[in-house]
């Protein structure tokens, strides 16, 4: 692998690590735990990972001695900056507990482990992706663990290579496959723990336990450098309005930070769309006003920030997502192989009259969206939807009739962008490398203490790396009853933007004299060198909600 001068320079970076994961390790656990919601039905489904303490990893003169394990590990879903941290954080905490400790990664996911695609990860391998991003060293893949062929397929390569042990990296979906999986080798009596580690750029893995999910940080900063190199050209040509859409599939988290980061002059929080249940038409007022105030300052030019989830939040359209979702499950055999033309006729038949007069009134190819093909969780597949094409064009339709009434008197020249895949595999910033390399050493600290059905976590994050507390928490105490496919199944609860919470407040109090006026921020690259202040900060967003 040819390496840049900054791929050269990061693998020397030593990330940093808390004191209860330096040197020797106790175990201190807490009051047994539930599910936040549901309880009845997930203590039924989990009988044997329900209840669990919560688990704090704490400095201790004690030397333990460890056998000699083997362990597996997948990468599951999309890219996020910091996943090679985490396996080198697990490696370097097996090695330490006992030298002929064994780790084994599963190719391009969960596949990997059902179709028995390996390989053993040595130092060398390891060396060479130390503090660099995406996932290339074994891959990923969006697999869903959910049947007993599954299962017993994982178990006969887990049999063959002596693992004790499998660590599921991913986001909510996968987290909930890790806790699925880890209850049935508990009813098995297999001898396999489960551990899984919180990743997501979208930020909605988090709750009182999980202070972050990893690569949220570098991702935003990444994505804020960019807008802030696009405001800067607004505010130097003075002519475009820069429709700009961020990834975040389910919460508006992503858009809110770079809001926080860089003063666009408006931004759409999906949560908010749906608290005031604002129709598409208020979306495109609540724009078309500002560009018009803007207008009628001089400044026609801005950027507007559109989270990629927006279009579900739409209350009518997400009543539309929720009925489309269930009738196609159901009626799967029905609609198989229909064309497009063919199925908007089946659909607008079969949908209640309200959801399928809504379905109607999109323009067709945001319906035909809709209705097509969902991605392997049953969702609808946003990132496809040309939110940022679809708003602009209907500010323009707007903005021309208020020109003809005598209400517009600017200019209006959109320019359209989605930064998505551009953020997943940055390399992580100086939090992220050592936020997943605590994570890592965690998870091998979970394992070593018998654990399964765990999460592992780093809190207090805000601090310096030395005060952060490491530990796990049980995967059950964060499930919840949802409807998936037409079935309520348990699953990790999504954390939405708060709109009482502290960031969303910070941003509110600011974003009429964003919308008015050029308070542009430019944040600049991620730096990865130089004064704490400039290199390891959090982001804004969890400085806000810690109150620091």
């Amino acid at each position: 692998m040819k390496k840049s001068a900054l791929h050269i320079a990061r693998a020397a970076y030593q990330p940093k690590l808390p004191l209860g994961l330096r040197g020797n390790v106790s175990v201190k656990e807490g009051a047994p735990t539930e599910s936040v919601a549901d309880q009845e039905e997930i203590k039924k489904l989990f009988p044997n990972t329900y209840g669990l303490p919560l688990v704090e990893f704490v400095p201790s003169e004690e030397k333990k001695e460890y056998p000699a394990i083997n362990v597996g590990i997948i990468l599951s879903g999309g890219q996020a900056p910091g996943g090679h941290n985490v396996i080198c954080g697990i490696f370097d905490e097996l090695k330490k507990q006992n030298p002929a400790n064994k780790l084994y990664g599963f190719l391009m996911g969960p596949g990997g482990l059902v179709d028995h695609d390996y390989k053993e990860l040595t130092a060398d391998i390891i060396d060479e992706y130390r503090n660099t991003g995406g996932f290339d060293m074994i891959g990923s893949g969006r697999t869903k663990l959910e049947k007993t062929e599954q299962y017993e397929s994982g178990l006969k390569i887990i049999r063959e290579l002596d693992i004790k042990a499998l660590i599921i990296i991913g986001g909510d979906d996968s987290n909930t496959n890790a806790c699925v999986l880890a209850e049935y080798y508990a009813a098995q009596n297999a001898g396999v723990q489960v551990i899984g580690c919180p990743k997501t750029i979208d930020g909605d893995l988090k709750n009182e336990q999980i202070e972050t999910s990893f690569g949220f940080d570098t991702a935003c900063k990444t994505y804020a450098e960019v807008i802030g190199n696009i405001q800067r050209d607004a505010n130097s040509a003075r002519k475009y309005w820069h429709f700009i859409k961020l990834m975040g599939r389910s919460a508006s988290h992503i858009a809110l930070e770079c809001a926080l980061q860089t003063q666009p002059n408006v931004t759409i929080i999906s949560e908010e769309v749906e608290e005031k249940n604002m129709s598409l038409d208020d979306i495109v007022e609540y724009i078309a006003g500002i560009v018009a105030k803007r207008a009628a300052a001089g400044n026609n030019f801005g950027t507007i920030l559109i989270p990629e989830g927006l279009i579900e939040f739409v209350p009518a359209i997400k009543k539309l997502i929720a009925e489309l979702n269930d009738l196609l499950a159901v009626k799967k055999n029905e609609v198989e192989g229909l064309s497009i033309a063919e199925l908007r006729t089946w659909l607008s038949k079969n949908l209640a009259a309200d959801n399928a007069a809504t379905f109607l009134s999109l323009p067709e190819a945001v319906g035909n969206q809709l209705a097509l093909d969902r991605d392997p969780h049953g969702n609808v597949q946003v990132s496809l939807i040309e939110t940022e094409k679809l708003l602009s064009e209907m500010v323009g339709e707007k903005l021309a009739t208020w020109k003809k009434e005598g209400k517009y008197v600017g200019k209006f020249a959109p320019l359209h962008h989605f930064f998505g895949y551009e953020g997943r595999c940055a390399a992580p910033s100086n939090y992220d490398a050592d936020y997943c390399y605590a994570l890592g050493a965690s998870a091998g600290q979970l394992i070593a203490n018998g654990k399964t059905g765990y999460m592992a976590i780093v809190k207090n994050t805000t601090a310096p790396a030395a005060e952060w507390v490491a530990g796990g928490v049980p995967i059950t105490m964060m499930l919840n009853m949802e409807r998936r496919h037409g079935e309520m199944k348990p699953v990790i609860k999504k954390a939405l933007v708060r709109l009482d919470g502290a960031p969303f407040k910070e941003f509110a109090a600011n974003r009429e004299t964003w919308a008015e006026q050029t308070a542009y921020v430019y944040p600049g690259p991620i730096q990865y060198f130089g004064p704490t202040e400039v290199c390891d900060q959090c982001t804004v967003t969890l400085r806000l909600e810690q109150g620091k």
